[in-house]
């Protein structure tokens, strides 16, 4: 007999489902199985919240929907914290969460509560003679609308019988095509400029192309929010990251723009330090898909609802009509030599900061970023340490940085990098964690060797936590709860079948070089221990906006 179970889990996999990540107790084990055996990879974690966090960065990764299974009640709360940082996100996931629907079980939950309190969007599977509907109607909002989808399969549902059944073909999210007194309206704002910056973010992904053409027809540098990083990579006017990873000329002339458009960017506090970016009298345009983010972070001059590549695109052509030729602007050769020169962290001099038996972050990220291979992800975890490897560690396009920063969750890096991995196992992925979050989510540890992933764990420990500690230290208060004695986080990766090594000069790399050059067949985890003495700059700027 065929039950709704089977039937949910075989029309996932015919639509593509290829990945699916979770924990599998006795209310999703059939669901699961039916996945696998039409076709499914099912990648087993050792919490929820991990892989939920997994399922959101192969989705961030590959643009594919992610999929998460999970036990019902403890199963799910487990994994809300994973949720509402891809429901913060904006990331395409379907949960697959099975309900005790008797008030007195243990396992009872108001799961459609818990999905919109978190930012979710619930559907619930009401019958067997509905499971097609409803999962078709949870599908289609996660892939066409790109949201994180709670999908509640109670269980005296599953066990109905239901015959097999397809799902219809979901384009994905929509190329809405703006209006054409927009982009006539846009195309009076650029040809107004002299300086003009383009600053794209996760909505841009896919864009740069046309995005890239339409700087250089107005003579537009090119920056990203911190979570579309590598977008613009290769071209001679990146300036890279805009916020508070910014370069100082990156900053400079970010701030010199006259003209700011934010391409599927949500100009946070983070992208324009606290408004530090903003030049006096700047105009700001913003280009979104989506009507409700318009001026829902900072104030704008112009609005553009659409697609944002399908924008730069329809500028270019109104430009073409107009007979407008290319323009200079902000493109100059002294501007380009400053960028060549100045635009990297690793051509801004520092001081190192000396520590007996510690290791400067900055040095170490240096170093790592001359071993490490150009074809590479880079997954980072929140913290003090966060923007060293942001900084310092290049990555070779867009989907070359998983950020899971939205919701500003430490513990979140090494789900985030296993994810990744398992997303594009054709480059080393590296996880930059700290030791907080690595601690945290240590027990994934055991995931990424029993896959066997290609896979380097960098920890910047600080025996502590470090945004407390200098968040509250110069306040004179008691650090007691946010410091902890010296932790052996190498020979605890060793216990789970890693290869570790201890990290306090640049020397102690050589071990990092030799698991390089391969077999490169289990993970490999460097317990770094770093400098503790200042904070990081850009945690000043974090604080300021709490």
């Amino acid at each position: 007999m065929t039950t709704v179970a089977d039937a949910i889990g075989a029309a996932l996999a015919r639509a593509g489902v290829r990945t699916v990540f979770g924990v599998v107790g006795s209310g999703n084990f059939h669901v699961t199985n039916a996945l696998t055996a039409a076709g499914a990879r099912f990648v087993a974690a050792r919490h929820e919240g991990g892989a939920a966090v997994m399922a959101d960065a192969f989705a961030r990764v590959t643009g594919e929907l992610g999929v998460l299974s999970v036990h019902q009640g403890p199963g799910l709360t487990n994994a809300l914290t994973g949720i509402t940082e891809a429901a913060k996100s904006r990331t395409p996931l379907l949960i697959l969460a099975p309900a005790a629907t008797n008030p007195r079980s243990n396992f009872y939950l108001d799961d459609a509560a818990l999905a919109l309190a978190v930012g979710a969007t619930p559907v619930r599977v009401a019958s067997a003679d509905t499971a097609a509907t409803d999962l078709a109607r949870a599908y289609q909002t996660a892939v066409g609308a790109r949201r994180t989808v709670l999908l509640t399969l109670p269980l005296d549902v599953q066990s109905k019988p239901a015959p097999l059944f397809t799902l219809p073909v979901v384009p994905p999210a929509t190329t809405g095509e703006p209006a054409p007194a927009a982009i006539s309206a846009l195309a009076d704002t650029l040809l107004t400029a002299r300086r003009p910056v383009f600053v794209a973010g996760r909505g841009a992904r896919g864009a740069n192309r046309q995005i890239e053409r339409l700087a250089e027809r107005v003579g537009a540098l090119l920056a990203t929010s911190a979570v579309a990083r590598g977008l613009f990579r290769d071209d001679p006017f990146n300036l890279d990251v805009s916020g508070g990873f910014s370069t100082p000329v990156a900053a400079e002339l970010i701030k010199g723009a006259d003209l700011l458009v934010a391409f599927g960017c949500s100009l946070s506090m983070w992208t324009l330090r606290q408004d530090k970016l903003v030049g006096e009298g700047a105009t700001i345009v913003q280009v979104d898909l989506d009507r409700d983010a318009l001026a829902a972070q900072h104030r704008i001059d112009l609005g553009v609802v659409g697609d944002t590549g399908a924008t730069a695109a329809a500028v270019v052509l109104e430009l073409d009509r107009r007979g407008v030729g290319p323009r200079t602007g902000y493109r100059t050769e002294a501007i380009a030599g400053q960028i060549a020169r100045e635009g990297h962290w690793v051509d801004v001099p520092y001081q190192a900061r000396s520590e007996e038996g510690r290791i400067d972050p900055r040095t170490l990220s240096i170093a790592l970023d001359a071993l490490l291979p150009a074809a590479r992800t880079v997954a980072v975890d929140s913290g003090n340490f966060m923007g060293y490897p942001t900084m310092f560690l290049d990555v070779p396009d867009a989907e070359g940085f998983v950020f899971t920063q939205a919701f500003q969750a430490i513990g979140l890096g090494l789900a985030t990098a296993i994810g990744a991995a398992v997303a594009r196992p054709d480059r080393l992925t590296v996880a930059a964690l700290g030791d907080g979050g690595a601690l945290m989510g240590v027990a994934d540890l055991e995931t990424a060797r029993r896959l066997n992933l290609d896979l380097l764990v960098v920890v910047y420990n600080d025996e502590a936590y470090g945004a407390e500690v200098h968040h509250f230290g110069p306040g004179g208060h008691s650090l007691d709860h946010v410091q902890f004695p010296p932790t052996d986080i190498a020979e605890i990766a060793r216990g789970f079948g890693c290869s570790a090594v201890s990290v306090r000069v640049p020397g102690d790399l050589e071990p990092v070089a030799d698991w390089l050059a391969g077999p490169r067949d289990r993970p490999m985890v460097v317990d770094a221990k770093v400098t503790r003495g200042e904070p990081s700059w850009w945690l000043a700027e974090a604080f300021r906006g709490h």
